[in-house]
């Protein structure tokens, strides 16, 4: 006789985790992450939409901000025939403002593909997604996290593009503070070179 815990079907003990790492600058003194679920896994059917906003009533989690919008942005779980990893798209639900994924913008009801490693902006929100893959198939799991310092300042999405200078061997950093472009040797004419 078979174990009735052999024949029942279960999922994978492996899901798919999205780490969501918020960062605001005045975090430390509001209690903005109060209702978020800090520090535990919770478990979500990958037919349920996530929904971020200040509403409880119509998102899953809510931030306790004034200026965040009602419903601010969704994040919905799908799967390719050529894939066997869940994956996401972000949707942004404010019609007050833009929500920015990895520099791109996203308009009220845009959506797009999340990258594996996503920075998104709105307000004065950064917040990073980090999708740990998994194998099961009708769930996954969420885990929040508060970062101490902005994540721009520590992902490599935004690395300065480097743009070799012409006989110098130096470089010219687009994306860096003024102060430091203009330590940086700058190009300089090539007529003037050959005609000294």
């Amino acid at each position: 006789m078979m174990d009735v815990s052999q024949t029942i079907e279960t999922e994978e003990d492996i899901l798919t985790c999205l780490h969501i790492k918020f960062y605001h600058p005045q975090q430390s003194c509001r209690g903005l992450y109060g209702v978020l679920p800090l520090g535990k896994r919770s478990r979500h059917s990958a037919d349920d939409t996530l929904r971020l906003g200040r509403d409880s009533q119509s998102c899953t989690y809510t931030l306790v901000d004034p200026r965040v919008s009602r419903k601010q942005l969704a994040l919905h779980a799908y799967r390719t025939p050529r894939s066997p990893d869940m994956l996401f798209t972000i949707q942004n639900l404010s019609q007050r403002g833009r929500l920015s994924v990895n520099s791109s913008a996203l308009n009220y009801l845009e959506r797009m593909d999340l990258p594996d490693k996503a920075l998104i902006r709105f307000g004065e929100y950064e917040i990073l997604i980090i999708r740990e893959s998994g194998e099961a198939k009708a769930s996954f799991e969420v885990a929040f996290e508060v970062l101490v310092g902005p994540p721009s300042r520590e992902t490599c999405m935004c690395v300065p593009s480097m743009t070799p200078v012409m006989d110098t061997g130096s470089c010219v950093m687009n994306g860096f503070p003024a102060e430091l472009r203009t330590r940086v040797p700058l190009e300089t004419d090539e007529t003037l070179m050959y005609n000294s």
